[in-house]
């Protein structure tokens, strides 16, 4: 019989998987979402000053994020018949992970529609709010739109819009083209500190900054765009993160309590670990958790700060970003018999 995978060594190998087809498929997302605009009714809705009709010829709507939902749900599916197949062979043989057993189809649905309804409110609002503080300015119809949905690049895909961008990072965005329009070098300086920039564009910020002359206007917006771009891209890594390891992690806890549903095993013979990745960037409080253990499937783990999860990544417990977010521990699961 073949050796069976390690858990941990396992788990690896599908978050190195998952982790760059969720950021793609949010990337994904998002390419839809500005290619479906219908940008003449867009500038024309702004020249009227319709904010009602401006939002509807966005098309923004739930069905754009399929693709991210459909690969958080194939994440999950992996997760559980990975759990599975890490599994020991005596508890194992003929049990196969069920992603439609009526809870663990609950799990992923409650996840993955969070996320989505999440994600379309905030694009939703964010975009209703930079049109209508534009129309509020008096800023030109042609600049707001594009500002919002991006310009087309060379191969035509609209890209440096702040469509996909959290609420910080538009304003990360704005702060970056306030300090490229300007000739204090000062605020130069500011823009070159920021890690996304596109670094071929720092030999003409520094030209500027020695001149004292701005940036060519066609340099500051191509930089600009860049640098929105990837701060897109980088949004769908922490996504990734934040949202795919999690399921991956649930459903190998959801995989163990089928076995337990299955009599295959008693919950209080299985023990559940953290594992901190340390590489220098865990946070204190899962560096402090690393090996702690709980006995069963309903007990959570507790960190320093007080923060109960019941996986690296858990929110079910109240768990802050500060604990979940870009989290990248790993949790083990093994069948030990109970001390008498």
């Amino acid at each position: 019989m073949a050796k069976r995978p390690s858990q941990q060594r396992l788990f690896r190998e599908l978050a190195a998987k998952y982790g760059p087809e969720v950021a793609q498929a949010f990337m994904t997302a998002i390419r839809d979402l500005t290619r479906q605009v219908e940008i003449q009714k867009l500038l024309l809705a702004l020249e009227r000053r319709d904010l009602d009709a401006a939002m509807q010829a966005l098309h923004i709507d739930r069905a754009a994020f399929q693709p991210l939902e459909a690969k958080l749900v194939e994440a999950f599916t992996a997760g559980g018949q990975g759990a599975v197949a890490t599994m020991p062979a005596a508890v194992s043989i003929g049990f196969r992970f069920d992603p439609g057993n009526q809870r663990a189809a609950e799990i992923i649905r409650s996840s993955a529609g969070r996320l989505i309804t999440g994600l379309v409110e905030n694009e939703i609002n964010e975009a209703r709010t930079f049109l209508a503080d534009g129309m509020a300015r008096g800023a030109g119809p042609r600049a707001v739109g594009l500002d919002l949905v991006g310009r087309l690049n060379r191969i035509g895909v609209r890209e440096g819009g702040l469509i996909g961008l959290s609420a910080p990072q538009r304003t990360h965005v704005a702060s970056a083209k306030a300090e490229l329009a300007l000739t204090d070098p000062a605020l130069l300086r500011n823009y070159l500190t920021r890690k996304q920039r596109d670094r071929r564009y720092d030999n003409a910020v520094l030209k500027a900054i020695q001149t004292g002359k701005p940036v060519p206007a066609d340099t500051a917006r191509n930089a600009a765009t860049r640098y929105s771009a990837r701060l897109v891209r980088l949004r769908g890594e922490v996504i990734a993160r934040t949202e795919g390891l999690p399921a991956i992690r649930a459903a190998k806890r959801e995989a163990y309590q089928q076995l337990v549903d299955d009599g295959r095993v008693e919950a209080m013979s299985i023990v559940r670990g953290w594992s901190t990745t340390k590489d220098g960037r865990q946070r204190d409080s899962h560096d402090a958790m690393n090996g702690q253990e709980v006995r069963g499937l309903d007990m959570p783990f507790t960190s320093p700060s007080g923060a109960q999860m019941m996986f690296p990544g858990d929110t079910s417990r109240g768990a802050g970003a500060a604990e979940t977010v870009a989290c990248r521990c790993d949790e083990y699961i093994a069948i030990k018999a109970k001390r008498a």
